[in-house]
C-alpha cells in the first residue's frame, strides 16, 4: 500500500529546495514508502506498562560534588613562567 505519492516527495523536495528526476523521485518514493510501512509496524508493539527510556544502560550522575578548595596560589602558578606582565603570563604576539 503506498503512503506517499510521487507529488508528495516534489512538494518536499521543492521545499527543501532539491531538484530529482523522474527516475530518482521514483526511487525516494519507493522507500520512503518502505520507511513509512516500517515505522507503522513498529507503531503496532504493545509498549503497555513499559516504562520510557532516556538511555539503555543505567546511568547515574557521575559528576563529583562542586566543592571549593584552595587552588594554586599566583605566585606558585607563574614561579616558572619565562616572562609574566600584569601578573598573568606573558606570551607571543601571534599574527
Amino acid at each position: 500500500m503506498e503512503r506517499i505519492s510521487k507529488d508528495d516527495v516534489k512538494h518536499v523536495a521543492k521545499l527543501a529546495e532539491l531538484e530529482f528526476d523522474e527516475k530518482d523521485v521514483g526511487k525516494i518514493t519507493s522507500q520512503l514508502d518502505r520507511i513509512l510501512d516500517h515505522v507503522a509496524k513498529i507503531s503496532r508493539v504493545d509498549t503497555e506498562g513499559i516504562p520510557p527510556t532516556s538511555h539503555v544502560l543505567d546511568v547515574k550522575n557521575v559528576f563529583r560534588e562542586d566543592e571549593a578548595k584552595q587552588s594554586v596560589t599566583q605566585e606558585a602558578a607563574l614561579k616558572n613562567a619565562p616572562d609574566e606582565e600584569n601578573q598573568g603570563f606573558k606570551v607571543p604576539k601571534i599574527d
